[in-house]
């Protein structure tokens, strides 16, 4: 408004100096014609001058009016940018916390099988001392217990101690390592943690999907490297870099191996490398492996979220860097670089 009424003012001025102009042009007619000549194109070009300045001050006028219109609309549309950027990112959020969720249901399942193994060998053992002892004790009340029949019974009861106590602690163990690896995927805690320690609790937890294929793993991890930062993160990177090979890598039928190798270097980095010798991946999907939602396998028991989510802990909570590389035909090898002390 205020700018509005300055132009008004202005040209009221500008008018004036014309009009003033205009008179002066009438009084000067005894002068010569070449000098009256050159004052009236000069006041005609001061009224042209004025005109179009008039002209280009609405022209800014409109453009003015038409730029604050695209602020006003780019602002709304920014709104509803970031409206969407928010919402689909706390959908990536949940499908993400689906994924660990799902994950952990097929760890559940997993362990639960191979635990009722050591579990039920136990529970027979038990079971066949139970019927031995009373059997002795039937012996003992009838006053008929010989030499033999105790040697028996002490030979039958140590095989079968034995055998429970065995069972038992395998059940145990399972029972630890999936307590631990449970627990670490499904919170952000940061504790130091012994890597080898973690990495055989990672794959004890796996065994049964990888033993069910027939699948073989070897690792290679100094057992006294401890690593300040989230053991969750990293049980989750070695849990998905698995299942991709489970179901991307290894083909139904054939048996697969699995390698690990974990080195620290004097920078204070530790260098993980992870290969199988599945049937790699295609160069043409190398560029998009990290992505979200990118998998060959949908419906077919692949989210495409798996490396992604690998690629985020990575590159995340864990301080590092990622990179694949993968021959068709000759296995897959990712290696992972991370700092011993992930950043805080």
């Amino acid at each position: 408004m205020e700018s509005k009424s300055h132009d008004f003012n202005l040209f009221e001025a500008e008018d004036k100096v014309l009009a003033k102009a205009q008179d002066l042009a009438q009084q000067v007619a005894h002068v010569p014609e070449a000098l009256r000549d050159d004052i009236l194109a000069l006041v005609e070009s001061y009224g042209l001058v004025l005109k179009e300045q008039r002209r280009l001050v609405r022209l800014s006028d409109r453009q003015q009016s038409q730029v604050a219109k695209l602020n006003k609309e780019l602002g709304k549309r920014t709104l509803q940018a970031e409206d969407a950027l928010s919402k689909l990112k706390s959908a990536q959020d949940s499908l993400i916390q689906s994924e660990k969720l799902a994950s952990l249901g097929a760890l559940v399942g997993g362990v639960a099988h191979e635990i009722n193994t050591p579990i039920g060998v136990a529970l027979s053992c038990a079971s066949h001392l139970s019927d031995t002892t009373q059997r002795l004790k039937a012996l003992y009340d009838a006053d008929d217990v010989g030499i033999e029949d105790f040697e028996a019974f002490l030979a039958q009861a140590t095989d079968a101690t034995n055998l429970v106590v065995d069972n038992c602690k395998r059940a145990a163990q399972l029972i630890g390592s999936f307590k631990q690896v449970a627990v670490d995927r499904v919170s952000d805690e940061r504790r130091q943690f012994n890597l080898d320690q973690t990495l055989q609790e990672t794959l004890t937890s796996l065994s049964p999907q990888i033993k069910t294929a027939g699948h073989q793993v070897d690792i290679h991890c100094p057992t006294t490297l401890v690593i300040d930062g989230y053991p969750g993160a990293f049980s989750q990177i070695i849990g998905n870099f698995v299942m991709n090979s489970l179901i991307h890598g290894f083909e139904s039928g054939r048996e697969g191996l699995i390698t690990i190798n974990a080195e620290q270097k004097p920078d204070l980095m530790v260098v993980l490398t992870y290969a199988d010798n599945g049937k790699g991946v295609p160069s043409t999907n190398l560029k998009r492996i990290f992505d979200p939602f990118f998998t060959t396998k949908m419906g077919q028991g692949g989210s495409g979220l798996g490396l992604n989510i690998v690629y985020n802990l990575v590159t995340g909570p864990m301080g590092g860097t990622i990179i694949v590389d993968s021959v068709e035909g000759q296995g897959t090898t990712f290696t992972v670089t991370f700092p011993v002390v992930s950043p805080r």
